[in-house]
Parts: structure tokens; C-alpha cells; sequence
């Protein structure tokens, strides 16, 4: 029996690839667009102020960091560097690789957070673009359960805003829980927001961004297409077939349209989320 293709593997290593030829680091976040032309020359600069806006909420350190979904390690190097002692937990074995590659000093725990064998007495739980994937209730319990006496929460990741009005067919732009639900729970959990900050119109520049690589892509596989169809017609038809193997038909439909139209834009994204900077203390 054949294995199941790991398309997500394949996307990730694909995609850091690309990121590391383009800005010279494997990030995976959102940029900083405040005074940059959006442009894909400006993208390693970008991606550098939305580090360095996240790095000026810390607290002062140096601190013991567990970074919760820590990517490829570019933001725990990045840390260790500036004399933090790191702990990355990351579910995927590929990211895992690419932490222990990146950031050689940290510990990588390859596993789900909730599934986290460490003992805690952390100084920080850093959630940077990870928190969207862990129900919210459950990653504020086992991230502050995992802190000693003092201890800070710092989230940097999209809400849901008002808009948002659940899964449609065509994938809605941007991610993540509803904000209005965060605020709920942080006001059950009685937890303090020491700093709050709302980048969202900053960082909505990287989506176009991106929309326009999809859609070189999307043209390059049309032109493909286009001479198969005229010159190689039973390859063309054993291609689609084996695509169709792989995909569902609501994938298949959410990739047309990424590859090939302009619903992903900044400000679609704007009006269905809100990016949120939180730093959260008991």
C-alpha cells in the first residue's frame, strides 16, 4: 500500500525555499509595511520591523522562552542571539529539522503544545502567528500553567472581527478566533492585558504580496496547460486525473481561485480581521 503524499511537507519546504532565496531567512509571518513600498524586494525589510516590533514587547530579560508553533526557528535564533535561553515546541516533523538547523542552541520539542513534556518555570509563552491553532482557552490554561510567579503571555496573531460570519466555499483571507470571544475569555480567566496593540492595516500589505505571487504562479500553470491541451492531451488528462486523486473538490476550487483570481487582498482582510499584539500577565 503507497504512503499518502505529504502535501503540506512539500508546500512548507517549497515555500521556506523560496523565502530563503528571496530574503535570505526562513520567517513564515506577516511583514511590517509602515513606509516600504509593497513590493517583493522590501519583503525581508518588513518581515525584519514586524520582528522588531514584536521583540519591543518583551519583558526585560534576559528570560527563559518558550516559543509555542516557533515556525523554521528564525525568531528563536534571533532571540537566542540577543541572550535569551530558548524552548521551541513545533508539531511538524519538517519545522522540527529546520529549528534544530536554525537555531542549534534552543530545544525542540517535536509535538502538539498541549502534548508539551516540559516542567515549566518559563519567564514568557510566545505565541507569534501559532495561537490561531490551538482552541484559546486551552492554549491561555497550559501556557500560564507553564509560567514561574511573574510570568508574561505574548500573542501576536489574527482575530476573527465582527464580520466574520463563519466557513464559506470560497476561503475567507486571514485566520484565527474571534476577537470578541479572546476578550471574553481573558475577562473569565481574570487575566491583565499589560499592552495591546492593533497592527492590522500594517500588516495587510503582506497579503497582496502574496496574491501577486499566487497569481505569477497561477499564470505560469495556465500557459502550461494551455500547450498540453493542444500538444499532449492524454498528459494532460493522466495530470488532471492524479491531481483530482490527490485534492478534494472544495481544495481544488480554493486553489483556483488563489492561483488565478483577487479575493485575497488587503482589504478584504482588514474588514474580516483584526491583527493583535496582546502581552497577558495573572
Amino acid at each position: 500500500m503507497g504512503h499518502k503524499v505529504d502535501t503540506r511537507a512539500i508546500g512548507l519546504d517549497a515555500g521556506l525555499s523560496f523565502m530563503r532565496w528571496l530574503t535570505g531567512a526562513e520567517n513564515l509571518h506577516y511583514g511590517l509595511w509602515d513606509g516600504l513600498p509593497v513590493a517583493a524586494e522590501n519583503l525581508g525589510a518588513a518581515q525584519a520591523a514586524y520582528t522588531e516590533k514584536l521583540f519591543s514587547y518583551l519583558p526585560q530579560g534576559p528570560l527563559r522562552i518558550l516559543d509555542i508553533g516557533g515556525g523554521a526557528g528564525e525568531t528563536a535564533r534571533k532571540l537566542i542571539a540577543l541572550g535569551h535561553d530558548l524552548e521551541i515546541v513545533v508539531p511538524s516533523p519538517f519545522l522540527a529539522s529546520r529549528c534544530r538547523q536554525n537555531a542549534p542552541e534552543a530545544r525542540v520539542h517535536q509535538c502538539m503544545f498541549e502534548d508539551f513534556p516540559g516542567a515549566g518555570g518559563f519567564d514568557l509563552c510566545l505565541f507569534s502567528e501559532s495561537f490561531q491553532y490551538i482552541p484559546h482557552e486551552l492554549a491561555l490554561k497550559e501556557a500560564f500553567g507553564l509560567l514561574k510567579p511573574g510570568g508574561k503571555v505574548l500573542i501576536a496573531d489574527c482575530f476573527r472581527s465582527e464580520h466574520y460570519r463563519g466557513v464559506q466555499r470560497s476561503q475567507t483571507v486571514g485566520g484565527g478566533h474571534r476577537l470578541s470571544a479572546m476578550r471574553e475569555t481573558l475577562a473569565t480567566m481574570g487575566l491583565t492585558v499589560e499592552a495591546e496593540e492593533d497592527i492590522t492595516e500594517s500588516v495587510a500589505p503582506s497579503i497582496d504580496l502574496e496574491q501577486g505571487l499566487f497569481n505569477v504562479i497561477g499564470h505560469a500553470v495556465c500557459r502550461v496547460d494551455e500547450e498540453l491541451k493542444v500538444k499532449r492531451r492524454k498528459t494532460r488528462w493522466a495530470l488532471a486525473f492524479a491531481i483530482r486523486r490527490m485534492m478534494s473538490e472544495r481544495r481544488l476550487f480554493r486553489l483556483n481561485e488563489r492561483l488565478n483570481e483577487q479575493k485575497r487582498t488587503a482589504e478584504v482582510f482588514c474588514h474580516f480581521n483584526r491583527y493583535m499584539i496582546f502581552r497577558l500577565s495573572k
